[in-house]
């Protein structure tokens, strides 16, 4: 019931900080770790169709099993931080947890498997507990066949296949030790058959490709080279030429296994990099006229930040680069691993900081490739998210220290809508901790500093975000004012703040501007910011540089780190709160949001303030706190017309009437203004009311604001939680609880029934394990408006007029809810009213 009530629209996710944890597979679909699942990633889509939770700890390594005969993998493998490695099947379209192998007893790093006879797979992995085990995996059961220890070293990377003609399993692992070792299976057990020296550094990569009768191992290192191994069996005539001392040959290593024997040579060394290389793949194997083939083609990721596919040349046969792609600018590390597409027209690279890189090759221009869209995400928890007003698009802040901006983006010849990062508005040196959007194209954004920044939408960004949502750009500048508004804005070399570059101040690149300067400051340039012009979503080299907000004010007043805030509907008031452990700094701040200006300091609470939120009639203010208890402001009726709006004490619980026992995490409004919502550490979630507004003007009246809800005990910690901006079809409140487990459940609520019995809220859905998040729900969102981004309902079809009733209809029982995790994710659910 809950699948057809809730339906995934959008995960935003991004890769995991290590070496091995991206793989594409031969039916197209790359899988990548992210926190603790393996997001599976549609490139032609352009989609994450499943995630796949089972780990507790971070992902390190994901790999698909490769078949034989090219066709789409059925099996995939996963080893996490939580020394286990599971084995996913898909069965009937979707991938299920088979197998789960434990016995490591540190994070697995590396993993790889291929497929024996009669269904078995075989499976090799390496962790930090300094091991490598070989396992053998029949239907659902594992068995350890045999472990390697290394003392104190630790093996980077691993590769299996079967030695040519004899179906033997041979195994590759490059270690600390600068060496690759080689170990053939025989009776179950592993044999050491071979050491390959010559890199001079850690190897961080091995991977083995099967031509015709030979296998070639690649191996890449530290030492910034690639070292090509070939491996081929010797036959009996090979012996006699072993005295001729006038051929010049490459020294061959032996080895025997059954009766045959073996020799390793060093096929080249490839030079091109300047740091680390960290990944080596070669190009998948290929069906030509109905025999597979493999390409001789090698690629590449270094720490340079560039991958580089390498191939020989026709004739000569010398290993040659042919392509080298990187990224250029921002404040990044290089890439940490690389994937090539089933077919090769497609490359794909992993940065340090969890984004994907992807390059397609040009069909109509020999040897071009070009930069691609692709999915992008933050790299730690999400810490707060918010719609802007229309519901166009979803600002969020993490601990990665970015702000990002997600929209839903129609191609042009394409029926469905995905959402991407367009922006990436401030990119900080704090780990960000709240936002509140104050309209449109402004917002205020606070880290783990004292102050609170300002950042408003340069010219270029609603140019793009017209281009790319479809909404008329004089609509867009309409509403904001748009006269003054600085075309972009970029860092300065030491800053942190976002300044504002103005249309002045680009300078036209004129053609000799390459070969002189005339300055030092023209070779240096303050601004690196260059406009874009967005058709489509930018690659994440223009999002580091091209799509930063200035930053227009600083906002001064709070003695420790910043820890929520919150916009009115009216655009009048911003109020703030930081971390407090005294009452002194527990008082909520109130800005104006027109002028600046601090207005007042709302002392109550006597500890950190976890959330505010005012009502949408803009009259009341709510405050929910550490101290167990809320607070509740009203506005003051204006003394004049232009008086800046005052909000003075309405009501709030004590000790004795705070029914919550624990922390309160959250809170919400109603629709209507009539009630709000609170959820705490303490598993209850409770409604209070009724706030009217009509005895405000009399002071003598003492407020009733009391529980007007049963407690709602939802079994875990609820951290967050969000009133729907819609009523239900039987005009009762729906409401998303947000849980410390990580799942979202949705509840109705109907006021005026006797509170006592909990008869009054009913359970109507929620998230199944493969939807929620697998850490803290930290932040609850619903769309403020009726229908689904980018769908026909939506902008681009309301402007035109071209939507049809029936379509209407269907789009209004959709809402959209949109949630950030502690797992370092953003997702947008839509929500079935009628499924209700």
């Amino acid at each position: 019931m809950a699948a057809s009530v809730m339906q995934t629209c959008h995960v935003a996710c991004c890769a995991n900080r290590t070496a091995n944890v991206v793989s594409w597979s031969h039916g197209g679909i790359i899988a990548f770790g992210t926190c603790n699942s393996v997001a599976l990633y549609d490139p032609q889509e352009r989609s994450v169709i499943a995630v796949l939770n089972g780990h507790t700890g971070r992902v390190n390594t994901v790999q698909w099993v490769h078949r034989e005969d090219c066709g789409p993998e059925s099996h995939l493998v996963s080893g996490s931080s939580d020394n286990r490695l599971i084995v996913w099947e898909a069965q009937n379209g979707k991938f299920i947890q088979s197998v789960e192998c434990t016995g490591h007893t540190g994070p697995v790093c590396a993993v790889d498997a291929i497929h024996l006879e009669d269904s078995k797979i075989l499976m090799a992995s390496s962790a930090s507990d300094s091991t490598v085990r070989l396992w053998l995996i029949e239907g659902a059961n594992a068995e350890c066949l045999h472990t390697l220890s290394f003392g104190s070293g630790f093996m980077m990377d691993v590769s299996l296949v079967l030695l040519p003609g004899s179906r033997v399993p041979i195994l590759a692992c490059g270690g600390d030790d600068s060496r690759v070792h080689l170990y053939v299976q025989s009776n179950g057990q592993l044999k050491k058959a071979m050491l390959l020296q010559g890199h001079e550094d850690w190897v961080r990569g091995v991977e083995w490709a099967s031509i015709g009768g030979e296998l070639l191992l690649a191996s890449c290192s530290q030492d910034c080279l690639i070292r090509v191994w070939r491996l081929r069996a010797k036959s009996g005539t090979d012996g006699n030429t072993e005295d001729d001392h006038n051929v010049i040959k490459m020294k061959e290593d032996v080895f025997e296994v059954k009766e045959r024997i073996f020799a390793v040579s060093l096929e080249t060394v490839l030079a091109g990099h300047e740091n680390w290389v960290y990944g080596v793949h070669w190009q998948p194997p290929l069906y030509k006229g109905g025999k597979l083939h493999q390409p001789l083609s090698l690629l590449s990721a270094s720490m340079d930040k560039t991958m580089i596919l390498w191939a020989p040349e026709e004739g000569s046969g010398v290993w040659v680069e042919q392509v080298r792609v990187g990224e250029v600018g921002g404040n990044t590390l290089g890439f940490y691993g690389c994937q090539m597409g089933p077919d090769g027209s497609m490359i794909l690279a992993q940065s340090f900081h969890g984004a994907l890189h992807l390059w397609r090759k040009d069909q109509d221009r020999e040897g071009e490739w070009s930069p691609g869209v692709v999915i992008s995400g933050h790299f730690n928890a999400v810490q707060d998210l918010s719609w802007d007003p229309e519901g166009e698009f979803i600002l969020s802040v993490g601990s990665d220290q970015t702000t990002r901006l997600f929209t839903p983006w129609m191609k042009r010849d394409a029926t469905q809508t995905t959402w991407h990062e367009i922006s990436r508005p401030q990119i900080h040196g704090y780990d960000m901790q709240c936002l509140a959007l104050v309209g449109r194209f402004q917002f205020v954004s606070g880290a783990d500093e004292k102050v609170l920044r300002v950042f408003h939408a340069p010219r270029n960004f609603v140019e793009n975000f017209a281009n790319i949502s479809g909404i008329p750009l004089e609509k867009l500048l309409a509403s904001s004012d748009t006269a003054e508004l600085p075309e972009g804005a970029s860092t300065p070399a030491l800053g942190l703040s976002n300044k504002a570059v103005f249309q002045g101040e680009l300078a036209p690149k004129t053609s000799e501007e390459g070969e002189r300067f005339n300055s030092v400051s023209d070779q240096y340039q303050e601004s690196y910011f260059h406009p874009l012009n967005l058709n489509e979503p930018p690659p994440e080299d223009h999002l580091l540089q091209n799509t930063l907000w200035p930053e227009v004010q600083k906002l001064y007043g709070h003695g420790f780190e910043m820890f929520c805030l919150a916009a009115d509907s009216a655009r009048t008031v911003v109020a703030s709160a930081c971390k407090a452990s005294k009452a002194e700094h527990a008082s909520v701040l109130l800005w104006s949001a027109s002028s600046w200006r601090r207005l007042q300091a709302l002392p109550c609470h006597t500890l950190t303030v976890t959330q505010m939120a005012f009502s949408p009639d803009a009259r009341f203010l709510l405050a929910v706190s550490r101290d167990r208890t809320w607070s509740l402001w009203r506005r003051d009726p204006p003394a004049s017309d232009d008086a800046e709006p005052r909000f003075s004490m309405y009501t709030h619980t004590g000790k004795d009437t705070a029914i919550h026992s624990r922390i309160i995490w959250s809170c919400d409004w109603s629709p209507d203004s009539k009630y709000f919502v609170t959820s705490s550490r303490d598993k209850k979630v409770i409604v209070w009311g009724p706030c009217s507004s009509e005895g405000l003007g009399d002071p003598a009246l003492p407020p009733e604001v009391h529980h007007c809800s049963s407690v709602l005990d939802v079994g875990d910690s609820a951290t967050a939680v969000a009133f729907c901006p819609v009523l239900c079809f039987d005009n009762s409140y729906l409401l998303a609880v947000g849980l410390d487990c990580g799942r979202i459940l949705l509840y109705k609520w109907r006021p005026g029934q006797e509170p006592a019995g909990g008869e009054d809220w009913s359970r109507c859905g929620g998230t199944d394990a493969s939807q929620s998040h697998t850490l803290t729900v930290k932040r609850l969102h619903w769309r403020p408006r009726v229908g689904r981004a980018g769908h026909g309902g939506d902008s681009r079809a309301r402007m035109t007029g071209e939507m049809k009733d029936g379509e209407a209809e269907e789009e209004s029982s959709w809402v959209q809810l949109a949630s950030a995790g502690a797992d370092h994710s953003v997702k947008i659910f839509d929500v079935n009213r009628r499924a209700l």
